[in-house]
């Protein structure tokens, strides 16, 4: 059995990477069990230095690394140029910020000489996507190192190039052998390590049904689970809002990514006044994104990962037309090689639609309206999402003491795109996930608490 490789773009074969045998993953999961105690060991100064090390492999060889992305799951190579330096941001914070995020906490409200001190677990498991080859990965194994931790990522089989690539990034940096490996195996090897004693934790970014069986295994092995789901992220357009910046930030967090991002905006919730308006702006925004060759300069939306994922997105377009939604913008199938699809624009879209009600993983915005702003906060809760969610408004004010605390999700914007920092937690509620990755909750969350009391 080999993990296969498909440029989609041309949907020529790149390469066929062998499964590891169950001999070849009990290996690397032993090594890297003995890694854990000599690494946990080490100052977090010590593994900060490492991590500083980390980028600026990871900074030379940005060329490389992103070509390899462009090639096996499509974006476009500006676009996967910024993905390797959000890596290396990434970990030159941590180096900096590390030991001080690990230091121990005290209180005036606990006994004098009572502190609680983070102790790294140990082996975590990441199981990762495919659509930020390089940054998922990166954002969760770089919190959980300088916490003091090691991880074996399982990557998805369409970049396992990628993968392969970034565990030899780790190694050129000088980490130590096993604090950083991958197992090339499917989904349905590595869930029984989830039982072995030796893995202490499991960090998950897909699909929230994969996501409930994942966590269902770590609850039952008594071990903590990071997931990070997805969503269907709302853009609540106020009447006040400033339109036309709105349509500008609203085409670009649509298209981010050729659509393929669990932040990327998918619903367009507007009021009814400024709807039609709206409307005419985000469509010319979106058809300036001109799609095609990902390698070529000034193309800004590439092919979506694999053909199987057009046909699902397309089929969720086309139900959504069959139950009354208008197609304004792009919805068809394009001909030729490579799974393309074009800037996608639906209006007319309600509660029932799978625009409105999936998420929809690829260019296609879904613009839904209300007669007022109670109708459009019920419509953005409506989602059993919960992920991020935008708020456009010229009352700032409002917006945050009206809107913000009433909106149900994980991270909300006003005036801006959700995004991810290297510096800010990043998670969801309701079906997008639990726990979060980056900031202090991210070093924090394969960490055990421990409570040093000194008479």
């Amino acid at each position: 059995m080999a993990l296969v490789s498909v440029n989609p773009a041309t949907g020529q074969t790149l390469a066929r990477h062998p499964v590891h045998s169950p001999g070849e993953i009990e290996r690397r999961l032993a090594t890297a069990h003995m890694a854990a105690t000599s690494w946990r060991g080490l100052p977090a100064t010590a593994r900060s230095r490492h991590l500083r090390a980390l980028a600026t492999t990871l900074h030379r060889e940005r060329r490389s690394l992103a070509a390899l992305v462009t090639a096996e799951m499509g974006k476009p190579l500006v676009d996967a140029l910024a993905e390797v330096a959000k890596c290396v941001d990434c970990c030159r914070h941590y180096a900096r910020h590390g030991a001080a995020l690990l230091r121990p906490e005290t209180s005036p409200h606990v006994p004098p000489g009572v502190s609680v001190a983070p102790e790294a677990l140990g082996v975590i498991l990441a199981i990762m996507p495919w659509n930020y080859p390089l940054w998922q990965v990166i954002r969760a194994a770089v919190p959980a190192l300088v916490a003091g931790n090691v991880m074996l990522l399982k990557h998805a089989g369409n970049v396992t190039g990628t993968a392969l690539a970034l565990a030899d990034t780790f190694r050129r940096a000088g980490l130590p052998e096993g604090v950083f490996d991958c197992l090339l195996a499917p989904g349905a090897k590595v869930e029984p390590l989830l039982a072995d004693p030796r893995v202490r934790g499991v960090t998950f970014t897909g699909g929230t049904a994969v996501g409930r069986r994942i966590a269902a295994l770590a609850g039952a092995a008594l071990k903590p689970a990071v997931l990070e789901l997805g969503g269907s992220d709302p853009y609540l357009i106020l009447a006040d809002a400033d339109l036309p910046a709105a349509a500008r930030v609203c085409a670009a967090a649509r298209l981010v990514n050729n659509g393929q991002s669990c932040i990327a905006a998918k619903r367009f919730l507007v009021h009814d006044r400024v709807a039609d308006e709206f409307t005419r702006l985000l469509a010319a925004e979106l058809a300036t994104f001109c799609y095609g060759n990902p390698l070529v300069s000034g193309v800004r939306l590439g092919p979506l990962a694999r053909l199987d994922l057009r046909e699902e997105l397309h089929a969720q377009v086309t139900r959504s037309i069959r139950r009354g939604a208008r197609r304004v913008l792009g919805g068809r199938v394009p001909a030729g090689p490579g799974a393309f699809y074009p800037p996608t624009l639906l209006t007319g879209v309600v509660g029932g639609m799978p625009a409105a009600d999936e998420e929809l993983f690829g260019p296609v915005a879904a613009v839904e309206t209300a007669t007022d702003d109670e109708a459009l906060l019920a419509a953005a809760n409506r989602s059993t999402y919960g992920l991020g969610g935008a708020i456009f408004t010229r009352d700032v004010r409002r917006a945050r003491a009206e809107f913000v605390p009433r909106l149900q999700a994980g991270m909300v914007f006003v005036n801006h795109a959700v995004c991810s920092h290297v510096a800010v937690p990043f998670g969801g509620s309701k079906a997008s996930g639990l726990g979060r990755e980056l900031g202090r909750a991210g070093v924090l969350a394969f960490t055990n608490p421990k409570t040093l009391w000194f008479a």
